[in-house]
């Protein structure tokens, strides 16, 4: 009888014999902190490694500058495993430090821990290129270096242009302050600049000839607030006034504007908010008499879920364990835990879980579903191909995302633990679904029985490809 490899260990010990090198480009990375779109010296330094690991690289994947892809082997199944590398601007931090202290001050930083994320994704390709060279396994692994996912739509638009057409399954994660599995589904989102010009005047001594651009942002605003009252309760909109005019009151603001984000739990519900909001802008427009310049930024879809992916994904979690922490990461991150107030703490960590300082233990399995009311274009992908995700400790219980204490975690031991266990989960999970055609056929079956007949339409319009960071 021929001997199934155990997958799990196997995977692990190939992680555990190049952790230097992904600890190296996590760090390098981190040092990067290249924002959406911009992230050439991340995507060039993946694109490197997978070339010196033996990968096919196609650098300006789907005509996307910052988008790389990594492929071995041949044929079917094709496996993605989904990386980022995108920082988020204004969250510069020294790492190591338990208070705020920027490198640049205004400079941008991993608040989202991607450089983590991309690492670990690059640990799991590569081992599962050495597992399928050790068992001679038929199939693809393939490695996206994914730009942009923070506003940028990244995934969305590698979606459009067709870069996951072939693809069998897909799998990630994102680091997280617990272990667990990602079972909620995401909300639809799209990002649009509204932007007003009207005429500057004398604000004391011609005011009847100025058109007021602010004004017209501050109605559209005052409009949007109201509007949230007839909007369902999942039903998110937010906004950040991009340009104000200018810093003279005594000048009519000529120009003014506005970048509004939309979110929804399902893509066909976003075209009506959307025509509604803009409906906003063309009233403002009227009321001021300014003339608006609407401009559509970014957008991604809704998770589609897979059981069937989760669970053996949380099947090779429960086989790996959990990062194991020492004494020394335990007090960093309890001094961590005492820059953030008890709002920040009490809403995420999991009952049992509030007297320590990282998590060590994987949480249960819930397939009972839900709503996570963010947003991820890992959700683009999930329509394209049967997806699953986990999440691994690498911060302090309770961390809040998107800020310096995430940033200054990112670069340390702590987070080098969970970017490679990671790495050895997914890793896992991908070797399990080469070894076990049974299991990707049923993951594709109930694919299409979630998708109910949906076609994939990204949400961002064809015409539109989006950019850097407006600064």
């Amino acid at each position: 009888m021929h001997h199934k490899p155990n997958a799990v260990q196997s995977i692990s010990d190939f992680i555990e014999q190049k952790r230097d090198l992904y600890i190296r480009v996590s760090d390098q990375i981190w040092n990067y902190a290249e924002t959406r779109y911009e992230e050439h010296q991340s995507a060039e330094l993946m694109a490197s490694i997978l070339e010196q690991e033996g990968f096919a690289v196609e650098r300006s994947a789907g005509g996307i500058a910052t988008a790389v892809v990594g492929s071995y082997g041949n044929g079917k199944p094709v496996i993605a495993i989904l990386g980022e590398y995108d920082a988020l601007s204004g969250l510069s931090q020294e790492k190591g430090k338990t208070h705020h202290a920027p490198v640049v001050d205004g400079g941008n930083g991993h608040g989202c821990g991607h450089n983590l994320l991309g690492s670990g994704m690059l640990a799991a390709a590569v081992a599962v290129k050495s597992f399928m060279e050790k068992h001679r396994l038929a199939g693809t692994i393939r490695y996206y270096g994914c730009p942009a996912e923070e506003g940028g739509g990244g995934k969305a638009v590698m979606a459009r242009n067709g870069l996951f057409d072939d693809v069998d399954a897909a799998l990630t994660w994102h680091p997280e302050s617990i272990n667990a599995m990602m079972t909620k589904t995401t909300l639809a989102t799209c990002q649009v600049y509204f932007k007003f010009k009207g005429r500057s005047a004398h604000a004391g001594v011609s005011p009847h000839l100025g058109r007021g651009a602010l004004d017209a942002v501050e109605l559209m605003n005052v409009g949007a607030n109201y509007l949230r009252e007839h909007l369902i309760p999942e039903a998110r909109l937010h906004y950040a006034v991009t340009n104000t005019g200018g810093t003279s009151p005594n000048v009519v603001q000529a120009e003014a504007e506005v970048l509004y984000k939309l979110r929804i739990p399902r893509s066909e519900m976003l075209a009506d908010m959307y025509e509604r909001v803009c409906n906003l802008a063309r009233g403002a427009a009227l009321m001021t008499g300014t003339e608006l310049e609407i401009r559509f930024d970014s957008g991604s879809s809704e998770l589609i879920m897979n059981r069937t992916l989760e669970k053996l994904m949380f099947d090779s979690f429960a086989q790996l364990g959990v990062p194991e922490f020492d004494e020394a990461e335990k007090t960093f991150a309890s001094r961590i835990r005492d820059t953030l107030t008890g709002l920040d703490l009490n809403d995420s960590v999991p009952a049992g879980l509030e007297n320590q300082h990282l998590s060590d233990r994987l949480e249960p399995y819930d397939s009972s579903g839900g709503l996570f009311p963010g947003s991820t274009d890992v959700g683009d992908v999930s329509w394209k191909a049967p997806t699953a995700q986990c999440m691994v400790a690498c911060v302090a219980l309770g961390t809040p995302f998107h800020t310096w204490q995430v940033v200054s975690q990112g670069a340390t031991s702590i987070a080098h633990k969970g970017m490679l266990h990671a790495g050895k989960v997914v890793g896992a999970t991908a070797a399990e679904l080469l070894l076990r055609p049974e299991l990707l056929a049923q993951a594709k079956e109930e694919h299409l029985k979630e998708l109910g007949g949906r076609e994939y339409k990204c949400p961002i319009p064809a015409d539109v490809m989006p950019g850097p960071v407006k600064r």
